[in-house]
């Protein structure tokens, strides 16, 4: 049974993509685009929900909108409308009378009139200035009732109006976090290497013997020891994996090793002002081979260490 809902699934939405009109999205992209006020959305049921979460993808992605039901339009919010504004009317069927009602009291604000349907001959699309018909074949529901396909097709074309819009108006990563600046997103966009890097850190000379700074690796519990030159030049690490697999390869004669013969040369680094998020980013690019640990340098000298541990800590992921 799942896997014939799942084909079912599939072949809705494949419906919806090679029969949506491009030019009546296109002209509908266009007409909010050149809103010079607010887009409001309103819709009833499942489709209010989803024209609400719509209108709220828009605000975050930098155009001004809002989501009413259309009854607070009729008991007195409808004077939030002018000229200016657009509305957009969701509806699957395009007879939902409380839409319909709408619609003269909307018209007499001169406010542009946008129908959203799933039934081309409609009612609101014939009363509305423009129109789109989101094609569906049928609802996943048995009984082709329960709004599935329908409001997941409304919820596609929604995406799709922000993010083009988000590309017309030109809305860069520095707006975006503007909008964002709490939570995940905020972190991601805000928080640098220097915010989690550890200052702290486990130094050796090149010549030093791993007998003599084990205890400086326990000790500052950072996982490695950063080998530098005079002036804190970073040379090589070495790390508590380092330590496992010298001592399977050689025994305990490792110990008496100097550790310019066991650390790693050139390693990774990274700058104190890079995001954290890109720190991670580049520390996970072998899925196979995670870097858990990674120097800071600037000017080529060290002046921290950062941790996987630390940045995930913080609440970043990628």
């Amino acid at each position: 049974m799942l896997e014939q809902l799942l084909n079912q699934q599939q072949q809705y939405i494949d419906y919806y993509f090679s029969h949506l009109d491009r030019q009546e999205v296109e002209a509908i992209i266009q007409a909010c685009h050149k809103t010079e006020g607010l887009i409001v959305f309103t819709g009833v049921g499942k489709s209010g929900i989803i024209a609400d979460k719509i209108a709220m993808t828009l605000v975050s992605t930098g155009t001004k909108a809002l989501y009413l039901p259309p009854t607070n339009f009729l008991h007195g919010d409808i004077g939030i409308l002018s000229e200016k504004d657009t509305l957009i009317l969701l509806s699957r069927s395009g007879e939902t009378e409380e839409l319909l009602n709408l619609v003269p009291f909307a018209r007499r604000r001169l406010t542009k009139l946008i129908a959203v349907v799933s039934n081309s001959p409609s009612r609101l699309s014939k009363n509305c200035d423009l129109s789109i018909t989101l094609p569906v074949q049928r609802e996943l529901c048995p009984f082709d009732l329960a709004p599935t396909t329908s409001t997941t097709v409304q919820l596609l074309w929604g995406d799709l109006l922000a993010v083009s819009l988000m590309r017309l108006k030109q809305f860069d990563l520095s707006q975006y976090v503007l909008n964002h600046p709490s939570g995940t997103i905020g972190k991601k966009m805000t928080l640098t290497v220097d915010d989690v890097m550890l200052h702290d850190l486990p130094l050796a000379k090149p010549e030093d013997k791993l007998v003599d700074v084990l205890v400086e690796l326990s000790n500052k519990k950072c996982g490695a020891i950063l080998v530098v030159a005079p002036e804190r030049h970073l040379l090589g690490i070495f790390t508590d994996g380092d330590l496992r697999r010298a001592l399977q390869t050689h025994g305990s004669d490792v110990l008496q090793k100097s550790l310019d013969s066991l650390m790693t040369y050139t390693p990774f680094s990274v700058s104190r002002d890079m995001l954290a998020w890109d720190a991670l980013k580049i520390m996970q690019k072998n899925p196979k081979k995670f870097v858990m640990i990674l120097p800071v340098l600037e000017n080529k000298q060290v002046v921290g260490i950062l941790r996987m541990h630390d940045i995930i800590q913080a609440g970043i992921s990628v």
